[in-house]
């Protein structure tokens, strides 16, 4: 739910920033486990495979290994953060027009993450003792796109059962 008085834009962009900065730090304690060797694909399962473009540099989807891509993505995310004309940092300043949209490319290309490190390397995370810690950040990030519908129910599906035992559904 919107608290009272807030601006949706606003309200999305906070929580986007900190669903990057935890995921970027859940991932980041797997990256001696998420190598070009162990991941050469960017995946989530053997069903759903995840290809790289950005629209700019890297036009035409590319076929890259997991730690690439998750490369890839973090540094394209982090630009779009870092764009005063996308993520305005002053107060009273405007969000453009296409806010809502970039937001959602942004929150999609991260639920991949989590749906890699959860087929990919969950045995690591218990090992590590995190699956607490990835399990909250899930949840959170899962009621916070669904309640602003914010990534559509055909990208969740890699991890849809997981999200209705984490949901209660």
């Amino acid at each position: 739910m919107l608290p009272e008085g807030e601006d949706i834009n606003e309200w999305v962009a906070v929580n986007t920033v900190d669903f990057f900065n935890q995921i970027n730090m859940l991932y980041g304690t797997l990256t001696e486990f998420c190598t070009e060797q162990s991941c050469s694909v960017m995946s989530a399962g053997p069903k759903y495979e995840y290809h790289w473009a950005d629209g700019q540099v890297i036009k035409k989807p590319i076929k890259c290994s997991a730690p690439r891509y998750i490369d890839y993505l973090m540094n394209w995310v982090q630009s779009q953060i870092e764009s005063d004309s996308i993520f305005p940092s002053a107060i009273g300043v405007p969000f453009s027009k296409n806010f809502l949209s970039i937001a959602k490319t942004i929150l999609k290309r991260l639920f991949r993450v989590y749906a890699h490190i959860y087929y990919e390397h969950f045995h690591q995370v218990i090992q590590l003792q995190e699956e607490a810690h990835l399990n909250t950040s899930f949840k959170h990030f899962i009621y916070f796109v669904q309640e602003f519908d914010l990534v559509e129910k055909k990208e969740l599906a890699p991890l849809q059962d997981l999200i209705d035992k984490l949901t209660g559904k």
